[in-house]
């Protein structure tokens, strides 16, 4: 089963693909992982990968799109996988569905958790963090027994610069605009799947869970 995830940020992507991968024992496979792996192994793909991270500069498509084809060549994908954060682009996707095809596979799902923009801004501006220990709250998901004080040390909460509202919304909309073509790709290759994230997580990977089974019979 090959899967592609998708959902904007707040949207509880990184939670329901734990699930999916712990439920159908596939390998959970994001950009950054590649890359770590590749570099780490000292693949060519991962030393030039790497050559350019140095640099701050942005890993060209080729070079993304080889390191992509190693690991999905891997012997833990051959009962398939889920993409995490790639494709990132149009011309991704499509240099995606070629190397797919060279190895005799194909996207089978591609699963977009939406929750409306409020509801993203609500869930991204409510993280608070502990200036003693680092320790990480949620004014609605996690929230501490007093407001403002951290319940392991009494030190102050503060909420990072960029979790303000403003900053939260520009990120949402940049998102927003980057992943749309994308969405509308898969749309018209009749494999996007749209699930409602805005339910409790269960509910959730409930509804993923049946998506996925149907397609299994």
């Amino acid at each position: 089963m090959n899967i592609v995830l998708m959902g904007l940020p707040g949207a509880g992507k990184g939670t329901q693909a734990d699930k999916i991968v712990e439920k159908y024992d596939i390998p959970h496979i994001s950009t950054g992982d590649m890359f770590r792996a590749a570099i780490k192994g000292g693949t060519e793909l991962g030393l030039e990968a790497k050559s350019f991270m140095d640099k701050g500069a942005l890993v060209p498509d080729e070079v993304t799109i080889g390191i992509v084809r190693e690991r999905l060549s891997a012997a833990d994908c051959a009962e398939g996988f889920l993409l995490d954060g790639f494709p990132r682009t149009v011309p991704q996707a499509e240099a995606l569905e070629s190397l797919l095809a060279d190895l005799g596979k194909r996207i089978e799902h591609v699963v977009n958790i939406q929750v409306e923009q409020d509801e993203l801004v609500k869930r991204l501006t409510g993280r608070r963090i502990c200036k003693v220990c680092g320790t990480a709250y949620h004014l609605v998901f996690n929230p501490p027994q007093v407001e403002g004080v951290c319940d392991k040390d009494g030190g102050e909460l503060y909420q990072r610069a960029d979790d303000n509202p403003e900053t939260v919304t520009n990120r949402l909309e940049v998102n927003i605009q980057q992943t749309q073509p994308l969405l509308d790709f898969y749309e018209s290759k009749g494999v996007l799947k749209n699930i409602n994230g805005q339910q409790d997580i269960q509910k959730v990977f409930a509804d993923i869970d049946a998506l996925l089974k149907g397609d299994r019979g």
